[in-house]
């Protein structure tokens, strides 16, 4: 081989090396399919947050599909409920936070146990032995409303023998199946409470977000993003990259509401501009950190939980929590 093939091929193996050495590595991303948390990725999507080391491969699940998804590990981070953790950890499956996903909002307007403006029902004592539609029995954001029913209203919320008769449905028929009177009353998901509260055609018998500000000085987090412990021995600087990027990308979504909300409005339909700003004010906030007040948050809701027998131990909040997650 003459002197210039070699030179020639020892470039290639150089350039090659090159190449390999600075590709970023893909971290996989699973989240609740829903507008508003298209408007927290927006600044990821969209290039405007980006990254030499990591790039995030993002994919919105329905609750059956990210439920499904934990056991099996197909993702590197998955958002999942505060109450998946003790339940994983009961089946032997242990899940580290990094970052709060959903915390109850200034306005403290999610979590509205809804009736129509007709309905004859006027307080809670009125749906004693009537039907309530939940998207989930088991979900935290139940859990919470739950307990603030419990505690604030003296409702007894046992599923077998208590006031109300629970009724589990999907969560876009909510709104639908109230309408139609086929429950007499309806904890709505976010974009249909938005929907309900500007029609004027509904009220609301409690604001529950509001009685747990009220009743213990926190406001409820219903969900969390989370990873496995192998995983994070195993790329620890790419977490922490996916850190950084996912708060970067909350910190632009917050400064241009009318920018986010536009965008996300165009490409799904499902809800007007307005929509994204109103979600981060008064329905819901994605922190993408952790600070002191949700470990609170998270250990009562598994104290309450105990308490109600649905948990038979409490996790130690701080053992669950990354040491490197972002915090505010």
């Amino acid at each position: 081989m003459s002197f210039r093939k070699i030179l020639g091929a020892v470039a290639a193996v150089a350039l090659l090396a090159a190449t390999s050495a600075g590709a970023k590595e893909k971290l996989s991303y699973a989240y609740l399919a829903d507008p508003a948390l298209e408007g927290i990725l927006y600044a990821i999507k969209s290039g405007k947050v980006t990254s030499d080391l990591i790039d995030i491969e993002a994919s919105a699940l329905q609750i059956p599909a990210l439920i499904s998804s934990t056991p099996a590990k197909k993702y590197d981070v998955i958002m999942n409920a505060v109450m998946a953790i003790p339940f994983a950890k009961r089946r032997g499956l242990d899940l580290v936070v990094l970052s709060t996903a959903l915390r109850s909002a200034e306005g403290r307007l999610g979590a509205g146990v809804w009736v129509k403006k007709d309905s004859p029902y006027r307080t809670l004592a009125d749906l004693k032995g009537k039907k309530i539609g939940s998207y989930s029995l088991r979900a935290t954001g139940t859990t919470w409303i739950r307990i603030a029913l419990w505690k604030k209203h003296g409702i007894n919320v046992s599923y077998k023998g208590g006031d109300f008769n629970w009724v589990e449905m999907p969560a876009p028929t909510l709104l639908t199946a109230l309408e139609a009177e086929n429950v007499d009353a309806a904890t709505l998901i976010h974009s249909q409470a938005f929907k309900a509260h500007g029609s004027g055609g509904y009220r609301v018998l409690a604001w529950t977000n509001q009685d747990i500000r009220e009743l213990f000085g926190i406001d409820s987090v219903s969900a969390v993003n989370v990873t496995y412990p192998e995983k994070l021995a195993e790329r620890p600087a790419a977490f922490k990259e996916f850190n950084r990027m996912l708060h970067e990308s909350v910190r632009y979504a917050v400064a241009n509401p009318d920018e986010v909300g536009a965008a996300i409005a165009q490409s799904t339909a499902k809800v007007p501009p307005d929509y994204f700003e109103a979600w981060l004010n008064d329905y819901a906030y994605f922190p993408g950190a952790v600070s002191d007040a949700d470990k609170q948050a998270m250990t009562l809701i598994w104290t309450m939980a105990k308490e109600m027998g649905v948990l038979k131990k409490v996790p130690d909040v701080e053992q669950v929590i990354w040491e490197h997650a972002t915090t505010e």
